[in-house]
């Protein structure tokens, strides 16, 4: 019997083992960018100088309630197709309404394709009364993006972290919320996060749109391999019980009345930037997009990043920008305001590393953590999507980001960073803050603070997959 339990331990060590190089070694090493590849990235095609708007108005959505009724407009604006893509979608009360609302358009005949990654659909999905009777639908269809095998450890990273709703040629919404209560509507007695995104409205042709470019790049990850149908098997009866109960829920939706050009502004140029789709490590294609851009700044650069966990690509890139561009300032979330803890832990341990880039670093001292991914580039280059400026969504998972060129949006957003902003302690170069009567610095509790700093070290050897 001990001879037994011996070789059933040593088997169970040696799959742990397995599992634990497989899962990490993939990733150790951080590509770099192909010099082809840098050459395709023209800073100047991201501007429209020809003096005219281009055919996209867009609008900064940063308040929760406005993002959950943004989706529900667009859903029942929708005619052919909706295309939802997300990293994380959970049960809760915004989700009954949009899904309640995706079921109603199935039924009018709209065609609906639901992408989610396959770690966070594995977890907060499955099995759940919502999600079987949508996918099951003759009409919808959803599917998970690389569900990991624990035999091929690998696979458990390489997340889709793309997060947008596309509405025939005429709707697109972008930016960093996930669909769920947290992100979406007002909720009491529920956590809040804060976070942004960008709706666009196209008044010409598709091909000329950012909604045409998301699109196109939709279709190309939908089609991948790793790409697998979820939930289009289930029992009729139980069904068509979820599909009469959502039907009857769509109902009583509250869907306020939106006059799309009132809340837009015009746009000179909409352009998506992307990672590649694959699941393993990655050029770090949109890193290295933004640093283009932001190299070619003439005054002012506007960061803002729930985290920032840097490469050593990354510090040298920022060191570079700072140098050309003094007036570079980086928001981000205090450690006690932050809901990441190994990210807020890296942060701890190289905080001066990053104050060392020549960045001014602002850390926002809110209640509530910020999650929001943005860029303003002087006064007419507006960016929003799914992308942190730490290494995981440089070099291992999918990101979107828009580029938008156009003054008013950027004045839009540089309002809203200016908030946050406002919101904020300013670092000094010792790591400290500066004094600031209008905003308190967020406190710790003892069991938060003790493990960020354990973790703080812990994470070192893998700070790469942070």
């Amino acid at each position: 019997m001990r001879k037994k339990l011996k070789i059933i331990l040593l088997v169970l060590l040696a799959f742990l083992l397995y599992f634990v190089v497989g899962m990490l070694v993939p990733f150790v090493h951080l590509k770099t960018v192909r010099p082809q590849e840098k050459e395709k990235i023209k800073t100047e095609s991201f501007y429209n100088r020809s003096g005219k708007n281009g055919v996209d108005r867009a609008r900064i959505v940063e308040d929760n309630q406005e993002a959950l009724d943004m989706r529900l407009h667009m859903i029942q604006k929708a005619k052919k197709e909706i295309i939802l893509s997300t990293f994380d979608i959970r049960e809760g009360d915004s989700t009954e309404d949009i899904f309640a609302a995706l079921v109603q358009a199935a039924h009018r005949g709209v065609r609906v394709k639901i992408l989610v990654d396959g770690l966070y659909g594995t977890l907060h999905m499955s099995g759940k009364p919502i999600f079987q009777a949508a996918g099951s639908d003759p009409n919808i269809e959803i599917r998970f993006y690389n569900t990991p095998n624990p035999l091929k450890p690998w696979t458990i990273h390489g997340c889709l972290h793309d997060k947008y709703l596309v509405i025939d040629n005429q709707y697109l919404l972008m930016g960093g919320r996930n669909t769920f209560d947290y992100f979406l509507g007002a909720h009491k007695g529920k956590g809040v996060g804060l976070d942004r995104e960008i709706f666009i409205v196209n008044t010409g042709k598709e091909k000329d749109s950012a909604v045409g470019q998301v699109k196109q790049y939709f279709q190309n990850v939908w089609n991948l391999k790793v790409c697998k149908t979820a939930f289009d098997r289930w029992s009729a009866v139980k069904r068509q019980t979820e599909i009469q109960r959502l039907l009857k829920k769509a109902q009583t939706l509250r869907i306020p009345k939106i006059d799309d050009e009132k809340i837009t502004v015009p746009t000179k140029k909409t352009t998506l930037v992307t990672n590649p789709t694959h699941i393993y490590g990655k050029e770090p294609l949109v890193w290295e997009t933004l640093k283009q851009l932001m190299l070619h700044a003439n005054r002012r650069i506007m960061i803002h990043t729930p985290y920032a966990v840097f490469s050593k690509e990354m510090y040298h890139g920022m060191k570079e920008i700072t140098q050309k561009v003094p007036d570079t300032t980086i928001i981000l979330n205090s450690i006690a305001s932050g809901d990441n803890v190994c990210a807020s832990a890296d942060y701890q341990k190289n905080k001066n590393k990053i104050i060392h880039t020549g960045v001014s670093l602002y850390e926002y001292m809110g209640k509530h953590s910020t999650h929001g991914k943005s860029l303003v580039i002087d006064d007419d280059l507006a960016v929003v999507g799914s992308y942190n400026f730490d290494c995981r969504s440089t070099y291992v998972d999918t990101e979107t980001m828009l580029v938008v060129h156009g003054k008013e949006i950027t004045k839009q957003l540089e309002e809203k960073l200016y908030a946050l902003k406002d919101g904020s302690l300013k670092v000094r170069r010792d790591g400290t803050y500066e004094k600031n009567k209008k905003v308190r610095e967020q406190s710790m509790d003892t069991k938060k603070r003790r493990m960020i700093t354990f973790l703080s070290y812990l994470i070192q050897g893998f700070r790469y997959l942070a």
